[in-house]
């Protein structure tokens, strides 16, 4: 399987970050939708991209260095 196939499983997504699971499904249902992008397989399945959640990550970079 090619790398960038990988799907994340919500608890695999959380593991991943340091989060509990549940902060994972409670970014799902906020208004408007928080975290990396997803795929509802069933009402009881979420998956994860690994490339949607490394931009999601990139996009969260913060660099506290002072500009030039």
């Amino acid at each position: 399987m090619n790398p960038q196939d990988y799907w994340y499983s919500t608890e695999e997504l959380a593991e991943l970050l340091g989060v509990d699971p549940s902060s994972v499904r409670r970014w799902r249902t906020a208004q408007p939708p928080q975290g990396p992008p997803f795929v509802k397989v069933s009402p009881r399945r979420t998956i994860y991209s690994i490339t949607d959640v490394e931009v999601w990550l990139r996009k969260q970079r913060i660099d506290p260095s002072p500009a030039p």
